[in-house]
């Protein structure tokens, strides 16, 4: 019988395979049990459900890569709760706007997040010390739960949760909402999707059923995908619960670290994003290095055909790609699914997933045109936080914002994307926010943000801003404050690596700033066709 909640994944684990090693932590040599992690999830959910948080209210993780974000997702699901899992690198203000957009009762923080988290609540506290009576009446200022760090007065130690006595929500209901995820959907500006169980429940199984399988019960996965992200959160550490894998999990990338892991380990399954493709180039014996990995599963950006083609014939590992998005919880398609994989294809749709492509019209494209990539399948989001809106159509079909095309075995190429969001080593960045950041500098009259091509990261940020009629310093020093502007106010990924002062930008017959001739301009700049 297929799960209902997700977490039953994790007690069907320890019943299967109680004494089998499910989590690794290389950094502190922890090696965790599926019995010692059902006991550590249940204590978690005892602990949330003791502070008195009840079936729906949110809880905002932010936490790196370790056992502990394991066990407070997991355990936020089991107490019936929905899983808020944050950027560990976001900066304060960002911190303060999803707290209050999402209104958290509880927020982990682990010791690199701490101080920030910290600084989101009192600012936030300042914020409704302001605000008006209504709006302080419903806003809660959550607690904070400190993992390996001193707590302060108010805050809770995570070994501290749980207590006999409470009882844990044993009904399930796969239309429970589990996860509210931060994306940009096709608005351009953050929101979060509504993932129910039933969601990552489909997309879990959907992965289960390809073959050749991305994860199999005896493989060993390698976990350097932020776990905040739907990709490492459901793609990986979901088919890990679902197949009883072990996963070894990393918090962050390093060339060197990342191989002697891989090869201490015995991992056989890389889940990556492609910049590690990049770093990966320079190391003369990587064939050796990974002769245990049997596969290579990239998504989260796209992947250079070349990149691919210079990997495999160095270690002869396949890499096999996919398409996917947050609201599709994550995976649309494989090349795991493809008779034949092409180069720069993305694959074919998973089963229970159906792909159709529509012109502007809304009809199908004619011939062998390109259309806009549209989605249908039990794995779809609920909408958007937090009263469902823009979510899939009567008929079930959600349009994902993407352009592609599909070739006669049903493999899908993709072609562009028609919204704006800007994907910064598999972490999305969406232009609207950095702007809104930039034109906050004194002296910034306009600010436009685009996504140019980079060898390492797959996209970089590029700002391009005006100045106020009254700015008479030099060009160099606007440049100046808002790069030191932006280091304050936004994560590293998330900062422009380029500033252009122009006199103008272009504009629409509406009034808007014409990006498209700005990423036209700029992909003739790259080419060498301006200078």
């Amino acid at each position: 019988m297929r799960a209902a909640h997700l977490a039953e994944l994790l007690t069907r684990a320890a019943v299967d395979a109680p004494d089998q090693v499910a989590l690794v932590e290389p950094a502190t040599g922890r090696r965790v049990t599926w019995s010692a992690l059902e006991v550590e999830v249940d204590r978690v959910a005892r602990g949330l459900n003791r502070m008195g948080l009840v079936a729906g209210y949110r809880v905002v993780l932010a936490l790196g890569n370790r056992v502990e974000l394991v066990a407070a997702y997991l355990g936020t699901l089991r107490a019936g709760l929905v899983a808020v899992p944050v950027n560990p690198r976001s900066a304060t203000g960002e911190i303060v706007r999803l707290l209050a957009d999402c209104g958290a009762r509880t927020v982990f923080a682990d010791p690199t997040t701490v101080t920030t988290v910290r600084q989101a609540v009192a600012g936030l506290e300042d914020a409704l010390a302001a605000a008006d009576q209504d709006l302080r009446a419903r806003t809660v200022v959550p607690r904070v739960v400190v993992v390996s760090a001193l707590t302060v007065p108010g805050e809770l130690a995570f070994d501290e949760l749980g207590g006999e006595g409470t009882d844990v929500p044993t009904g399930a209901d796969p239309e429970r909402l589990a996860v509210l995820l931060y994306t940009s959907g096709t608005s351009g500006t953050p929101r979060a999707a509504m993932l129910t169980h039933r969601a990552l429940l489909a997309n879990i199984e959907q992965v289960a059923a390809v073959d050749p399988a991305m994860i199999a019960a005896d493989d060993v996965v390698f976990g350097v995908l932020p776990l905040f992200h739907v990709y490492g959160l459901n793609a990986v550490l979901g088919q890990v619960l679902r197949q009883q894998a072990r996963l070894v999990i990393v918090d962050g990338f390093d060339v060197e670290d990342s191989l002697r892991i891989i090869e201490a380990e015995g991992v056989t399954v890389l889940p990556v994003a492609p910049p590690v493709f990049a770093y990966w180039q320079a190391v003369p014996d990587l064939g050796d290095r990974l002769r245990g990995v049997r596969l290579v599963l990239s998504g989260s950006a796209p992947l250079s055909a070349e990149l691919v083609a210079a990997f495999t014939g160095r270690t002869g590992i396949e890499v096999h790609q996919g398409y996917g998005l947050t609201e599709a919880a994550p995976v649309v398609t494989s090349t795991l699914r493809s008779p034949h994989p092409k180069p720069g294809s993305v694959g074919a749709a998973l089963p229970g997933i159906d792909l159709r492509l529509v012109d502007e019209s809304g009809h199908p494209p004619d011939g062998d045109d390109a259309g806009e990539i549209q989605v249908r399948g039990a794995n779809l989001f609920s909408g958007y936080w937090p009263d469902g809106q823009d979510g899939p159509d009567g008929d079930g079909w959600y349009a994902t914002g993407d352009v592609g095309f599909l070739d006669a075995d049903g493999d899908l190429f993709l072609v562009d994307r028609l919204r704006e969001l800007v994907i910064v080593s598999g972490f999305n960045v969406y232009p609207s926010e950095v702007e809104d950041v930039v034109v906050e500098v004194d002296g910034v009259a306009e600010a436009a943000v685009i996504g140019t091509a980079h060898p390492r990261t797959g996209e970089a940020v590029v700002a391009y801003v005006t100045p106020e009629p009254a700015w008479t310093d030099s060009a160099e020093e606007l440049e100046s404050r808002v790069r030191e502007h932006c280091a304050v106010r936004l994560a590293r990924f998330k900062q422009p690596s380029e500033v252009h002062v122009v006199d103008q930008l272009p504009h629409t017959v509406t009034g808007k700033v014409a990006k498209g001739r700005l990423r036209a301009g700029r992909r003739r700049r790259d080419l060498g066709l301006l200078e």
